[in-house]
């Protein structure tokens, strides 16, 4: 079986006050993990702390790390399964970048873009309710 390699776009919540007391560690944490699996980290940076939309696992705060990285597609169930085990983690969610977008995305993050910077070329839609009787 051929041994496909993907970028990824990976994103991992971390509990807030376990990642207060160590960011360091923790993001070597799971950037080890990556490279165990054989991966190679393209950027690794802190995109915010924030309150969670709703409690998980006790936790009310998270710190949101993203990561882009290039893995094997078959490591990539493994890695999930190391994350699931990682007790410092609440969640993580790994999406395949399409290979056209890898390099625009990747130049815009390691500037320090972020996705609000990103301008929407879609004007919001405004919805007016109408009144019922």
């Amino acid at each position: 079986m051929a041994d496909n390699t993907a970028t990824y776009e990976g994103l991992f919540i971390f509990d807030a006050n376990r990642f207060a007391r160590d960011r360091e560690a923790l993001a070597k944490q799971v950037e080890g993990a990556i490279t165990d699996a054989g991966g190679n980290i393209q950027v690794s940076r802190l995109w915010e702390e924030r309150r969670l939309a709703y409690p998980i696992n006790g936790q009310r705060k998270g710190a949101y790390w993203l990561m882009y990285f290039e893995l094997s597609t078959q490591k990539v169930t493994e890695l999930t399964r190391v994350c699931e085990l990682n007790d410092s983690l609440l969640r993580q969610l790994f999406v395949r970048l399409p290979e056209s977008l890898v390099e625009p995305i990747l130049d815009h993050v390691r500037g320090g873009g972020t996705p609000e910077d990103v301008p929407s070329e879609v004007e919001p839609e405004v919805v007016v309710a109408a009144a019922t009787e």
